[in-house]
């Protein structure tokens, strides 16, 4: 089932929550909406399920216009971020529920839903109730009862945001390779990059209401279509300044920019792993103020000359960080930056590749 909208706008009380939204999900696609809080991307998801009403746009599921529909008529599971189970209801009869709203005969019912319980991995916990259960175990009953009716598209609305680190690192796993058995169309939300990336197949970034970018992962994070995926994606280092002398000028760090007018006003933006560091106490442009190590990689913060900050990481086992210390001098070079006009932040320049001077 492919989904295709067109120009979805929402506004509530007056506030623009989506604003003019058009994009394309094809058959059997999982895709990510990925953007901070407040971006507008559950509204977009739930005007695609038939929960919120679009003030203007449309919504296609395989070239049929389905916006006039009621929800319980578009084919849509939707799965929510705190589960929604009947508390009431064993784990059985939640995931068996939008069978019996159907009207699906006792022993059909009764083989889909023992299917559903050894696909989720749930098996031996049917009689039980939610509340007897964790968060990951809650979420796949989630999940099953959304997927028991066969719905053509699959939505969820955060999906793993109410259980801890460990457990939505193990569902993340678990979603997608659910995805590649039962191959349903899929969209889910979520303001968390690494799983964005490790999920989906394409991730659409979500800002203020507006689509920013669509791409895969590997797209979105080596060429940000705008200095907001720029800044949002990944971690980066961002400066506001201008064209001076055929480049821009962070403190001591020079970085030659070409075709663009001296004296216009960028923002620079530059990523950690565009980055190398190494100790030169003769010649360097910067002072280590800081590193701090993170499991297998360690982030080193440094000042450069002129009183800018800069960060970078690399894995514990560099030969960059050999003599990095806090106090230390060091030379930067920066293998990649990307320079946006700071007067329209929506239209980048094209990425520049570039060594330090």
């Amino acid at each position: 089932m492919s989904i295709h909208v067109r120009n979805l706008t929402k506004r509530f009380n007056g506030f623009l929550a989506v604003d003019d939204v058009s994009l394309e999900v094809g058959t059997g696609e999982l895709v990510a909406f990925l953007g901070p809080s407040g971006s507008g991307k559950s509204t977009v998801l739930r005007m695609i399920a038939g929960l919120e009403t679009a003030d203007v746009g449309e919504v296609w599921f395989n070239g049929t216009r389905a916006d006039h529909l009621q929800a319980r008529s578009r084919g849509v599971g939707f799965v929510f971020q705190h589960y929604a189970l009947f508390r009431h209801m064993t784990v059985a009869d939640n995931i068996g529920f939008g069978l019996d709203v159907q009207g699906t005969g006792r022993q059909r019912r009764k083989a889909r839903v023992s299917d559903l319980l050894e696909l989720m991995g749930l098996q031996g916990l049917g009689d039980r109730y939610p509340g007897q259960l964790s968060g990951g175990q809650r979420q796949r009953v989630a999940l099953a009862r959304a997927l028991a009716p066969e719905p053509k598209v699959l939505l969820l609305d955060e999906p793993f945001g109410a259980v801890d680190a460990k457990v939505r690192e193990e569902l993340r796993h678990w979603l997608r390779r659910l995805h590649d058995e039962v191959h349903v169309t899929s969209i889910f939300v979520t303001h968390d990059q690494e799983e964005a990336f490790a999920v989906a197949d394409r991730v659409m970034v979500i800002n203020r209401g507006r689509l920013e970018q669509s791409g895969s992962p590997d797209d979105i994070l080596d060429n940000p279509g705008t200095e907001f995926v720029a800044r949002f994606i990944g971690e980066a280092n961002v400066y506001e300044t201008r064209i001076r002398e055929g480049g821009v000028h962070i403190g001591a760090l020079s970085i030659p920019v070409d075709g663009v007018p001296h004296g216009e006003p960028v923002v620079v933006v530059v990523r950690f792993y565009d980055l190398k560091f190494w100790r030169d106490d003769d010649h360097g442009i910067a002072t280590v103020a800081r590193t701090t190590t993170l499991g297998d990689r360690v982030k080193v913060e440094a000042v450069i000359d002129g009183g800018e900050r800069i960060f970078s990481q690399f894995p514990r086992r560099s030969s960059l960080l050999h003599g990095i210390e806090a106090g230390c001098r060091i030379h930067i070079e920066v293998t990649l930056a990307r320079v946006f006009p700071h007067a329209e932040p929506n239209k980048p320049l094209a990425p520049i590749l570039t060594r330090a001077a």
